[in-house]
């Protein structure tokens, strides 16, 4: 009887750890074809951009009256820079996965961060586009998220030079960087043209870009695509909304910009 109990108990222990590798196993194999499947998209949609930006460089080609090598002497300056940050963006994100799952999770003081962040902005002259800062809900104690602290900042930069460039030569940023009961809000508005109804969802996808005025060279189109996967990353959330204010003479209400909203949750 003994003998059987001591067999049973070695069976169930043998069992329990088959069971255990074999969920291991799965979910190791899950988490690699996720990264295969996002590797193999971004790998698509850098040879869909490249094809598109190649198609766009022969018609202006061709629009040019300007002798050959003028022309490709031209064309080569005016993408090369997109083409160069393009390829940049993409490696980022490429190893963005990798590197949130890898390095340990730890406390991020968003009040001296986005401090800095402000700070190193507003040292840096664009437009001269001013960048004010304000905290709410709390002390410095009150402002801290479990993460990794240099993509978190990478998120707030990107949003800052989004604000920048849409706002008016002159114009102000405002950072407002928010204690709710369970998460932190980061609030950042611009003085822009908003966006536009259809842009809502889509701003936020690999390679969209709504820059007419700026040429090409200014944006890959991947900042607020990173920027959601970091968010994410940190079991946040992020998304636009146009800032409104009411029409003259009970007209159509007008946009006043642009403000990006990030949650992320508390400790």
């Amino acid at each position: 009887m003994r003998f059987s109990l001591l067999a049973l108990l070695v069976l169930v222990t043998l069992a329990c750890l088959i069971l255990g590798w074999w969920q291991f196993i799965h979910l190791e194999r899950q988490r690699l074809i996720r990264r295969r499947d996002v590797l193999e998209k971004h790998v698509a949609d850098l040879s869909a951009e490249l094809k598109r930006k190649w198609e766009d460089l022969l018609d202006i080609k061709r629009g040019m009256d300007i002798p050959e090598s003028a022309a490709a002497s031209a064309l080569q300056e005016v993408d090369v820079k997109r083409l160069d940050r393009l390829i940049s963006d993409i490696s980022d994100a490429s190893r963005l996965d990798a590197e949130l799952q890898r390095d340990e999770v730890a406390p991020i003081d968003l009040h001296k961060l986005v401090q800095a962040l402000v700070t190193i902005g507003n040292e840096v002259k664009k437009d001269n586009v001013t960048i004010k800062l304000s905290f709410e809900g709390g002390g410095p104690e009150r402002f801290k998220v479990p993460g990794h602290d240099s993509r978190v900042g990478q998120v707030v930069t990107n949003l800052i030079d989004n604000a920048r460039s849409f706002s008016p030569p002159g114009g102000t940023v405002r950072v407002t960087c928010r204690r709710l009961r369970k998460e932190i809000e980061i609030i950042v508005d611009d003085d822009g043209p908003g966006v536009r109804p259809d842009a809502m969802e889509k701003i936020f996808e690999r390679f969209y870009t709504d820059r007419p005025e700026h040429g090409f060279g200014q944006n890959s189109g991947l900042g607020l695509s990173i920027s959601k996967q970091i968010v994410e990353a940190h079991g946040g959330r992020v998304w636009v909304e146009n800032r409104m204010a009411p029409g003259e003479h009970g007209g159509d209400p007008r946009v006043l910009g642009a403000r990006f909203v990030v949650r992320l949750p508390a400790m």
